[in-house]
């Protein structure tokens, strides 16, 4: 029986976020010893607890991650975990992968093992499989915990939470979906991915469906989706080709059974099995996500970041300067990915370079060093002096890579998009020696780094949402979240056989009401309007919270206990973002009136307010300020809950 005396935590949320939260809650009452209270932790996730929803363990392993095997982690690993509490079990998901391959892990099934065994640290794992650590990680940590702390888990959905009217003294009670309650002193929203209503020009896409015999699939998570309600052989339009787009085209297609081959020349080759659908694929782009390299470390070994490091991104905030991104922080890695660039094409093609490679080395490396905007002309003018124009890089025209030009048909740009994903696996394949994917590299790497600089009002609000947000979160994202390398020559595949074509750049989606069909169409191709019965969304429900449809979240809204956070835009007007008003870390809720709610702390994508990038996952290994910050997150919240009790 619980002491009702003991201190109630409630996690609501209990995939990775929520494990991070319940594990640093027990590894620091652990490190208190006997002076820490005993403590009582309720989990409260409708699914398993572990891998939640997004990373449930009953979806396909067709649905791939985009990140490698040595990268996620959801409890602190290695050197770099010193300064926080010794978790109760100290494995990355590639530790655990490998205690899996060698028969060390018991509670897994024959497909785990098959599956851990074909993989390499440097190998994309299935969703599943990553569930399945998650699964065995929480599972191993509420049984290490020490005595004085136990955990439970309830299999139901918080839909509301108020105060709590119980006499012994808890602060909030959480209500149920089933009508039961719970009270709690302090409660940890780690909800995640929720829900969300439709944009207006969705809302009619949808409306147009009952009325003429349609289907509009709205964003949802792809193991969600039933895509066997897609019929063999009928046009579906797809609009987004980011990772959602993978996962919709492997179902429709390998996971119909089709096969891939190897074709001679180091492409693929696909068979079609007559099941699957013909999908017309359009984004803003035009083209997907570019693909990770094919690299045995998560950053490029030949990528180091000479300026955009902690010290010179950091200095800002500690000389009490609010820094531009546009002005401060994306010069210094601009510098950075020119250097991976232009370094890693003299290293794999100098021939090809005008003058000698060490001269012009030489040249740019000192334009790269002057300080203040004259270091771009300089920098230009080398460029220009020995490296021919077709090898030259745009960082900022990668976003648009068909900018400017307008093709004949669909047939012309589909061919154009086909040369592009060629050459897109072919630089995936070269890995450390391709010069575009070092670039790209080293944004990643400098992602980590202005992550952590901007974060908590690191930039100005308007900063933030107009550079930072407005243009260089979407050419980061396309260039350095993309697929497994395996994705795109799939992708260039499935185009040769004539199943996949794409519409265009900057599509327009509407109803034709002469044809009484969904219509795609791009500005930028003449003579092909595609029209199709069925319009699929593939994109994740927008994070947003005030749109929200998730009942907690609303019901939270509605009372006020919680608010978006608003800002003012450039122009002077209120904007509101997409995540919830916090404090500083710990992040505890602001409520309607601006009052900071001492017990009701946030961690996760509702935190969009005031962290970027967090959908991201740990990264192990990584700084817990930078790539495993939701792990300090979660470490804060914990330290915070414990001094309180």
């Amino acid at each position: 029986m619980e002491n009702r005396e003991a201190r109630r935590v409630a996690v609501i949320g209990g995939g990775p976020r929520g494990t991070s939260v319940m594990e640093r809650l027990i590894a620091s009452h652990a490190a208190r010893g006997d002076a820490a209270p005993e403590l009582v932790i309720h989990v409260i996730e409708p699914f398993t607890p572990g891998p939640g929803h997004i990373w449930r363990t009953d979806q396909s392993r067709l649905f791939l991650m985009n990140t490698p095997c040595l990268y996620p982690t959801v409890v602190p690993v290695g050197e770099r975990a010193a300064e926080v509490a010794k978790a109760p079990i100290e494995l990355s998901f590639d530790d655990w992968r490998k205690r899996v391959e060698d028969g060390l892990i018991d509670s897994v099934s024959h497909d785990d093992r098959t599956e851990s065994a074909a993989l390499a640290p440097s190998g994309f794992p299935s969703r599943a499989l990553y569930g399945r650590y998650l699964t065995w990680m929480f599972g191993e940590v509420v049984r290490l915990a020490p005595p004085g702390v136990s955990v439970v888990h309830h299999r139901k959905e918080a839909v509301g939470l108020g105060q709590s009217t119980d006499p012994s003294g808890h602060r909030w009670c959480i209500r149920f979906d089933d009508g039961e309650t719970l009270d709690a002193d302090d409660v940890v929203l780690a909800v995640g991915h929720l829900a969300a209503t439709l944009t207006s020009e969705q809302e009619k896409l949808q409306d147009a469906a009952p009325r003429h015999g349609l289907e509009y699939w709205p964003p949802a998570v792809p193991a969600d989706v039933a895509w066997n309600r897609l019929p063999a052989g009928t046009p579906v339009l797809i609009r987004g080709l980011g990772l959602n787009f993978f996962d919709a085209m492997i179902q429709l297609t390998e996971g119909r059974g089709g096969r891939f081959s190897q074709l001679g020349d180091g492409r693929l080759d696909y068979a079609p099995s007559g099941k699957e659908p013909r999908l017309v694929a359009a984004s803003r782009r035009g083209v997907p996500y570019r693909a990770k390299a094919s690299l045995d470390s998560y950053i490029p070994r030949s990528v180091v970041l000479r300026f955009c490091t902690p010290d010179r991104v950091l200095a800002f905030r500690k000389s009490g300067v609010q820094p531009g991104f546009d002005h401060d922080l994306w010069p210094l890695l601009h510098r950075d990915t020119l250097w991976a660039y232009y370094s890693t094409l003299c290293r794999s093609a100098g021939d090809t370079l005008e003058g000698p490679v060490e001269v012009f080395l030489r040249d740019l490396d000192a334009a790269l060093g002057i300080d203040g905007p004259a270091w771009e002309a300089a920098a230009a003018a080398a460029i220009q002096r020995a490296v021919p124009e077709g090898l030259r890089i745009d960082v900022e025209g990668l976003a648009h890579p068909f900018a400017g030009q307008r093709f004949a048909d669909g047939h012309e740009f589909t061919a154009a998009v086909l040369a592009y994903l060629d050459a897109d696996a072919a630089g995936s394949a070269l890995g450390e020696d391709d010069p575009l994917k070092m670039a790209i590299g080293a944004m990643n790497a400098g992602r980590s780094v202005i992550k952590e600089a901007v974060a908590d009002g690191g930039i100005s609000d308007s900063s933030w949402d107009a550079e930072l947000q407005g243009w260089f979160e979407p050419l980061v994202e396309g260039l350095a979240s993309g697929p497994p390398p395996v994705r795109i020559a799939q992708l260039a595949a499935l185009v040769r056989a004539g199943i996949v074509q794409f519409v265009g750049p900057n599509p327009s989606f509407g109803f034709d009401p002469d044809e009484g069909l969904y219509r795609a169409v791009s500005p930028w191709v003449r003579g092909d309007l595609f029209t199709a019965r069925y319009l699929v969304e593939a994109r994740m429900p927008a994070n947003r919270v005030a749109t929200s449809l998730s009942p907690l979240m609303r019901n939270l809204l509605w009372q006020g206990l919680v608010r978006p956070r608003t800002f003012m835009a450039e122009d002077g007007v209120p904007m509101t973002s997409a995540g919830l008003d916090v404090t500083a870390p710990p992040y505890r809720a602001i409520d309607r009136s601006g009052k900071e709610q001492e017990s009701l702390f946030v961690i996760g994508l509702q935190l969009a307010s005031v962290q970027w990038g967090t959908a991201i996952a740990a990264q192990a290994g990584a700084s817990l300020q930078a790539g495993s910050r939701t792990l300090l997150d979660a470490d804060r919240i914990a330290r915070a809950i414990l001094d309180r009790a």
